[in-house]
């Protein structure tokens, strides 16, 4: 019997052949790196918010490097360098930059507390459930400082956060027969508000994460502005 014969996967590539580049098995580097190009081409406006969802769920569904180079083929970012990537935001806030008393509190006692849509965020927020439920969504509000907190107290109860895509994300607590569950997010710009999320989950739980699709229009229109500064330079 030859057992080399058999060792070899049925599916292997001749001998002395590669695969292509795009054939090679897409990973999440990969899609993160096509996915900050999408966003990037949101935040310029060569994509409406459609087409970038639309591109983004077929993102996560593509298995090779040809089958994500699909869906950035039309766009300048797919054709020049990788720009340099933005410092990661520090875990911790900047001593001093926020104050160690809330600038608001959100409670819900046997109830429900939401704080949502146009809204200034605070440089501290306390959020309380307590048999509750607690919503704090960041996606559509006005960032005045670039370092937001909250702290989240869950007690039999849920406190949940969501954020912009092109903020930076960063979480510091735990769970006593709970969850507390942060997905850490690094935004682009350097100057990108960072928000921290800490706190406890007492048998209950506490949850941050992005809000695909949601941008912080103040920061867009920064962007916007750096944009046009530099065109106005070269012409």
């Amino acid at each position: 019997m030859d057992l080399h014969k058999h060792d070899r996967p049925q599916d292997a590539a001749p001998r002395g052949t590669a695969p292509r580049v795009s054939e090679l098995r897409a990973s999440d580097a990969d899609r993160d790196r096509i996915a900050d190009m999408l966003r990037e081409a949101l935040a310029e406006g060569r994509l409406d918010a459609d087409e970038h969802a639309e591109r983004v769920e077929g993102v996560l569904a593509a298995k090779t490097v040809g089958e994500l180079d699909v869906f950035v083929r039309d766009l300048p970012a797919a054709h020049a360098g990788h720009p340099a990537t933005a410092p990661a935001a520090p875990h911790r806030p900047t001593a001093g930059a926020v104050p160690a008393d809330p600038d608001e509190n959100v409670v819900a006692v046997f109830s429900s507390a939401v704080r949502k849509g146009r809204w200034r965020a605070s440089r501290r927020i306390h959020a309380y459930a307590v048999f509750g439920s607690v919503e704090i969504d960041l996606s559509e509000a006005v960032f005045e400082h670039q370092q937001v907190v909250i702290k989240a107290f869950a007690v039999f109860g849920s406190v949940e956060v969501r954020v912009p895509e092109n903020v930076s994300l960063r979480g510091a607590g735990g769970g006593v027969l709970g969850s507390f569950e942060v997905d850490t997010l690094d935004a682009a710009d350097a100057e990108a508000p960072v928000v921290y999320v800490d706190g406890w989950a007492v048998l209950g739980s506490v949850e941050a994460r992005p809000r695909r699709g949601k941008l912080v229009a103040d920061l867009l229109d920064r962007v916007h502005r750096t944009a046009e500064r530099g065109v106005r330079k070269r012409v």
